[in-house]
């Protein structure tokens, strides 16, 4: 999820309810249940304006965040889509990040498979967001959209994992 106008609107709805970050932090311990909630720190990067401010972050945070300042989550927050876009004009494939308020971006699709650091700079998703897909489907019985294992090192195919996502978005909101 990315935030709305930098931030604009969650740091007027932490106002307006009288929170600071540490108090946010601890009121969404309290919403959260599985009891872990966000660290203060986590909040405040989410809902900072310096340096170290993040434009982006979980679902999870966002609807926590939201839940605790009893705010909608599309008030306060975007999802933010990747889609693949084909033109006859090119012989390789984009990414297009778009939102509400993101200017779009475009991006060449890597023609190489990546380790587990590339990708997730590339999906802008953290290492142990990746781990934690690769176990849920792994629960599942399926094998995570995309993964290869060379010898003991994991390798994604961007392509793959990109499908993958965008299939498991339309039957998320199917």
């Amino acid at each position: 999820m990315r935030r709305l106008d930098k931030g604009a609107p969650l740091r007027a709805a932490i106002k307006a309810a009288g929170l600071d970050i540490p108090h946010l932090a601890a009121r969404t311990k309290e919403l959260d249940p599985t009891g872990r909630g966000l660290s203060p720190a986590y909040v405040g990067f989410i809902a900072g304006t310096g340096k170290s401010a993040r434009e982006d972050c979980s679902e999870r945070a966002a609807k926590l965040i939201a839940q605790a300042l009893d705010q909608e989550v599309t008030a306060l927050f975007e999802p933010v889509f990747f889609t693949v876009v084909e033109s006859t004009s090119t012989s390789r494939s984009t990414t297009e990040v778009s939102g509400k308020s993101a200017a779009r971006k475009v991006a060449p699709l890597p023609e190489q498979l990546l380790d587990q650091r590339e990708l997730a700079r590339f999906l802008r998703k953290s290492m142990s967001w990746i781990d934690g897909q690769i176990k849920e489907s792994r629960e599942a019985g399926r094998t995570w959209p995309g993964l290869h294992y060379v010898g003991r090192s994991r390798r994604f195919d961007p392509h793959a994992v990109l499908d993958g996502m965008r299939e498991q978005r339309t039957r998320i909101s199917a």
